[in-house]
């Protein structure tokens, strides 16, 4: 008699807990969107044109490639006031669909920019000359919130 209250009970709290986590899932008001790399860039005084050459050449250059190759699936350019010599004043966006995705195409990104912008003498040259015009204030992932449910067609398929 013991063992079989026992074991009622048990199946009404497994049924319990594995109803509250379906329930939990189903019902989640939001998905996961894609990824996005965030650059957050202070351009030092008087060197805006010249850093916006760099951003309208070389650095244009590899995002529309990547963007072609399918390793990316956009990038952003996003200027703000400074309100103390410490704050950032341009954010560079590229969007990946996803963490996996971002991280898997690591080595194809490096080879297309060895192919866009030059060989790892040219890369690292290029941080040098960009030092002299602008510093990076850090660098952040970011995963994009798309607030509307899952669908259960979206998810049955992944």
């Amino acid at each position: 008699m013991n063992f079989k209250r026992v074991l009622i009970g048990s199946i009404a709290m497994l049924t319990l807990i594995v109803g509250i986590s379906v329930y939990a899932q189903v019902n989640r008001p939001y998905r996961n969107g894609s990824v996005w790399s965030i650059s957050f860039i202070r351009i030092k005084p008087g060197m805006d044109t010249a850093y916006m050459n760099y951003l309208t050449g070389p650095w244009k250059a590899n995002q529309e490639a990547a963007k072609k190759e399918g390793l990316i699936l956009s990038y952003k350019v996003v200027s703000t006031e400074g309100h103390t010599p410490a704050d950032w004043n341009v954010m560079l966006m590229t969007e990946y669909k996803d963490l996996a995705s971002m991280e898997a195409n690591e080595d194809k990104a490096d080879a297309l920019a060895q192919k866009v912008i030059g060989n790892d003498e040219k890369q690292m040259q290029g941080y040098k000359d960009r030092s002299e015009i602008r510093e990076v204030m850090g660098v952040r992932l970011a995963r994009e919130i798309v607030l509307e449910p899952k669908s259960l067609t979206t998810s049955a398929t992944k």
